[in-house]
């Protein structure tokens, strides 16, 4: 028997690594789709026998077309991308920073020449589904098209005749300021074959109504792992860690699996639809930043059997524990002022002090309202304190059931130092785990919220 060559060894064994690598590389950028975790035998919405999962709820269903795109167009979240602050709602312009540069929102209104006022029902379905512009222009992924492709032809019909309804803005926003190639957007159609999966949603035949519909609402419609799926390479999601959580605009979306410790397994449904209704759960927390746009534009629009149909959704998400993220300390500090620990900035207590204890209380529980309360939330036990130091810097202002809940944005009142000084005081004083943010966190803060 011939003997093999040394030669042909080698090419063996490259060709078994460059085999093995790309098979590491494929596991790894072609991830699951959103709903393969669910398993189970799927039906066209013809063949379904339960009531229909897409569309409006029961007691809209015979409203008219403009009132049901205008129920599903908040379920959506079109109002909170496609807006500026303090601009006409749907005009555009509102600026996302990527990895790549920074993604200027278009006009959505009904304005012919800088809007989509010469649209078809055509034209914006297939912008909605394959992400591809009436001019024939790749669309960026920033705009969820890969989830939005579930959504049912006549939702979208009905999101377009309430933008239609709607009073038109001469607008044109500014120029992408994306990196080459990322300014390339015929690579749009790569990536949109690889993570696009152009498919209507079809629901399970062994799951509940109840069920469908929720999923029909968080994957579709609410494409909630946008914000709470970590992305791959390509910045497609890695649906492998799906609603594990991750950082998005610059704050932290939490893990929302089904895990007792870092998720929300914990929490009673009713805390759920309390937090996701008004954005604000007693010993949970208060939502912030972008969380809380989405609560006050879209969720808290939601039928009540709908916002109980995503909770169910939500259930049935396979359990992820998110590192770093304990479960939060529920129990109040002392109402004295405790000596400052060992490493921990001096500036953060006199910060707190000045500018915090009157409303969120020395002890973490608000002598207030309970939407203060520092006790039990996520953000405090968070010791990446992302979210603590951009509440610091920008502020919120939004209704609660309590009334205006106003936090002021202290941003221009304190140095990046003392606003690192009193995040890290906060995680260490009411939470589970200190922070280490530094100065040199906050600047980098500071300068993506301005892009």
């Amino acid at each position: 028997m011939k003997p093999i060559s040394r030669r042909f060894r080698i090419w063996l064994i490259a060709g078994l690594v460059v085999l093995v690598g790309g098979g590491v590389a494929a596991w790894m950028m072609l991830p699951p789709r959103a709903l393969s975790f669910a398993g189970g035998h799927t039906v066209t919405l013809t063949a379904y026998t339960g009531p229909t999962p897409v569309g409006v709820p029961a007691e809209l269903r015979s409203a008219d077309l403009i009132t049901r795109g205008k129920y599903l167009s908040q379920a959506a979240d079109c109002e909170v991308c496609h807006t500026t602050e303090g601009g006409q709602p749907f005009a555009g312009g509102r600026a996302f920073a990527t990895p790549f540069g920074v993604i200027y929102s278009p006009n959505i209104t009904a304005d012919r020449e800088t809007g989509i006022g010469a649209w078809t029902d055509a034209d914006f379905i297939r912008a909605v589904h394959k992400g591809i512009a009436k001019d024939g222009q790749r669309l960026y992924p920033a705009f969820p098209y890969e989830s939005y492709t579930l959504l049912a032809d006549d939702d979208v019909r009905a999101i377009k005749a309430y933008l239609f309804s709607l009073p038109s803005a001469r607008a044109t926003a500014p120029p992408n300021g994306l990196k080459f190639p990322f300014n390339q957007r015929w690579l749009m159609g790569i990536w949109s074959a690889f993570y696009n999966p152009d498919q209507r949603f079809r629901p399970l035949a062994d799951r509940s109504p109840e069920w469908n519909r929720g999923a029909y609402l968080v994957e579709g419609l609410g494409h909630c792992g946008d914000c709470h799926t970590s992305r791959n390479l390509a910045q497609a999601l890695d649906n492998r860690d799906k609603f594990e959580g991750a950082v998005t605009d610059g704050w932290q979306a939490y893990n929302i699996t089904s895990d007792p410790v870092s998720g929300l397994g914990e929490w009673s449904d009713a805390e759920l639809i309390e937090y996701l209704r008004a954005g604000h759960a007693v010993g949970r927390g208060s939502a912030g930043g972008p969380m809380a746009e989405v609560i006050d534009v879209s969720l808290s629009k939601l039928a009540p059997d709908d916002l109980r149909a995503v909770v169910t959704y939500l259930r049935s998400i396979p359990a992820i524990h998110t590192r770093d993220l304990p479960a939060p300390k529920d129990s109040p500090a002392s109402d004295i002022p405790k000596r400052i620990e060992a490493g921990v900035d001096p500036r953060g207590k006199q910060v707190f002090e000045g500018a915090c204890a009157s409303c969120h209380g020395w002890s973490g529980v608000s002598p207030l309202t309970s939407s203060a309360t520092l006790t039990g939330d996520r953000a405090i036990n968070d010791s990446s304190a992302i979210n603590i130091a951009q509440i610091v810097l920008s502020g919120e202002r939004r209704s609660t059931p309590e009334g205006v809940l106003l936090m002021p944005a202290f941003g221009a009142a304190y140095s990046d130092t003392e606003i690192a000084a009193v995040a890290n005081y906060v995680t260490a004083r009411f939470g589970a785990a200190p922070s280490h943010l530094t100065a040199k966190d906050i600047a980098e803060f500071r300068r993506s919220s301005s892009q």
